[in-house]
């Protein structure tokens, strides 16, 4: 019996840290199966204390893995899996938007109608100022790389009370640990911090014009600082907010320029030419636009492929098909060139099987197919 089956019978018996380490070990082997990191998050929050934040960090994995394979029943189960923590943490006004998107993908699932009968009272019930009442998600989590605490924790949220937010502040990581990653589409600029135990009333976010700036207290009794100044263009502070979790900081920046790619975060990092905000005469970094496509290495006969005119995700097409396909074109028709070709080009080249928005991994070479887990892949006259 592999390892995965052997986590299946311990979470089934309820030997929870037993099915945390079987999974876990499975997962080393086999780090793209969604269902290993469903299982794992449900066996992290079934356990005593339960360790909410590692169950969380693996259910929004597991999403992310689920879309990448373009897979409408394991995005379904993964986002529902996510619902039922969010629930754990109290954080119902989120555990109502994602059961919203666990409900438009499968809305026969079984359990959807006993999660929101468990969570109708608990909204009813909430002041109209209460922090639960308030969604934080969206609908496709920041990427992240899961982790998994050796120790159990206690249930946390950032809405937790002040005397559980002082309890885990003193479990936040060491300032080395610390690292952040960072995302965009047309409009927004995602920045994640991941530091696990941010105590949120000692944490300090800063969001101007052109910077960010955090700070807390870390576990050695140093003060953690990271600022970046200049940004690589102008955001809007106004309509940027910020969102502290149990096992990250996220950042959620409004671009002044909607459409305006951004090579990289550090405005002081590039040579890209200027162009001025009409509205602060401050310069502001664009890159070089050419009105020729790029061309990309292919070794086909043809030539090499024309990554930017292809319907492989028409949206101008009035059959959009069921669901998850309205929800690839909507997320095709509002990304930049560099999405939409890493989309066209992992789509096709894996054979349906992988599906990316990262241009700078698939303009590398050739997407390998991934078959569905259990599965192999074969040509038509194998």
């Amino acid at each position: 019996m592999d390892q995965a089956a052997k986590g299946a019978t311990a979470l089934e018996a309820g030997k929870f840290a037993e099915a945390i380490k079987l999974y876990s070990a499975a997962i080393a082997v086999n780090p793209n199966a969604v269902d290993y990191y469903i299982k794992r998050s449900t066996a992290l929050q079934r356990s005593s204390p339960p360790d909410y934040s590692a169950a969380l960090n693996d259910a929004e994995h597991a999403i992310i893995l689920a879309i990448k394979r373009a897979r409408k029943e394991l995005i379904a189960q993964a986002q529902l899996r996510r619902a039922i923590v969010l629930f754990g943490l109290e954080r119902y006004a989120d555990t109502e938007f994602v059961l919203g998107i666990v409900k438009r993908l499968d809305p026969k699932d079984k359990l959807l109608a006993i999660w929101e009968m468990k969570l109708a009272p608990k909204l009813r019930d909430l002041p109209a100022d209460d922090l639960r009442a308030k969604r934080t998600v969206e609908e496709i989590p920041s990427p992240q790389q899961p982790t998994q605490s050796t120790q159990p924790e206690s249930k946390s949220s950032t809405l937790q009370t002040p005397q559980a937010e002082q309890k885990d502040s003193q479990a936040h990581a060491p300032a080395a640990k610390i690292r952040h990653d960072w995302y965009q589409s047309s409009d927004t600029v995602y920045f994640t911090l991941l530091a696990k135990g941010v105590p949120n009333d000692q944490a300090q976010v800063e969001i101007s014009e052109q910077s960010i700036s955090i700070s807390f207290p870390t576990i050695t009794g140093a003060t953690f600082e990271y600022t970046l100044d200049p940004l690589f263009a102008f955001i809007s502070p106004a309509s940027s907010s910020y969102n502290i979790t149990p096992s990250k900081v996220e950042l959620t920046l409004k671009k002044s320029f909607p459409g305006q790619k951004w090579p990289s975060l550090d405005g002081s990092a590039t040579d890209a030419a200027p162009i001025t905000s009409s509205s602060t005469q401050n310069p502001v970094r664009q890159p070089v636009v050419s009105d020729k496509p790029p061309s990309y290495p292919s070794s086909s006969k043809h030539g090499p492929k024309d990554w930017d005119h292809d319907d492989t995700f028409d949206v101008d097409s009035d059959d959009e098909g069921d669901d998850i396909n309205k929800f690839f074109k909507h997320l095709y028709k509002g990304a930049d060139p560099d999405v939409r070709r890493a989309m066209v080009k992992s789509y096709q080249e894996s054979n349906g099987t992988a599906l990316s928005t990262n241009w700078g991994e698939v303009g590398k070479g050739q997407v390998e197919t991934l078959p569905p887990e259990g599965m192999e892949a074969k040509k038509w006259n194998e």
